[in-house]
């Protein structure tokens, strides 16, 4: 007797769903994303006002997304996802659906439900993609865990009090406890 084979999805899965449901695409499997807390859109929302203000006294050729964002990691129609914040700095990756292709930076905000996906199989989806810059900021603990895949360097967990370096950006520190209040 043979197994049940799960169903494969695909992008057009992704723009099928229903008006205002959300889901993210890894590996031909969806998985649903349930609606952010408060907390979780605050922190979004000052991280995605600090980089932005960054990037802009710069006079920097990058642009910052916050999600609901498409992000197409693969040439293939088997992944999509929506990071929380994503920076990107070739802006031939940009088109009118979403970003073609892995962000420079991701950030992705932690909630009971995402830990799995953003510590485990997300890490690895955007570590093979070639995002060059992975933050995990997990509001529960106050933590930020910094991955750097662009040079190399060990894993760093930080505080929310700390000055966490950006490691695509020479001369950048973002404190947490500082601009979220």
């Amino acid at each position: 007797m043979a197994l049940a084979q799960e169903k494969t999805y695909s992008i057009s899965d992704i723009y099928a769903l229903p008006e205002g449901q959300r889901a993210e695409l890894i590996d031909g499997q969806l998985y649903n994303m349930a609606p952010p807390s408060t907390a979780h859109q605050k922190i979004s929302w000052k991280l995605h006002q600090t980089i932005a203000n960054y990037i802009s006294s710069q006079n920097g050729n990058c642009d910052i997304y916050a999600a609901p964002f498409a992000v197409f990691l693969n040439a293939d129609d088997k992944n999509y996802v929506e990071p929380d914040l994503s920076v990107i700095c070739d802006r031939s990756k940009i088109n009118d659906r979403g970003c073609l292709g892995a962000p420079d930076w991701i950030i992705e905000i932690v909630s009971p439900s995402t830990q799995q996906m953003d510590y485990g199989i997300k890490l690895f989806k955007y570590r093979t993609a070639g995002v060059l810059e992975y933050w995990i900021v997990n509001p529960m603990l106050h933590t930020v865990t910094v991955y750097d895949f662009a040079h190399g360097k060990k894993t760093c967990q930080y505080s929310f009090e700390d000055n966490i370096p950006v490691c695509i950006y020479k001369n950048f520190n973002i404190c947490l406890s500082k601009i979220i209040g």
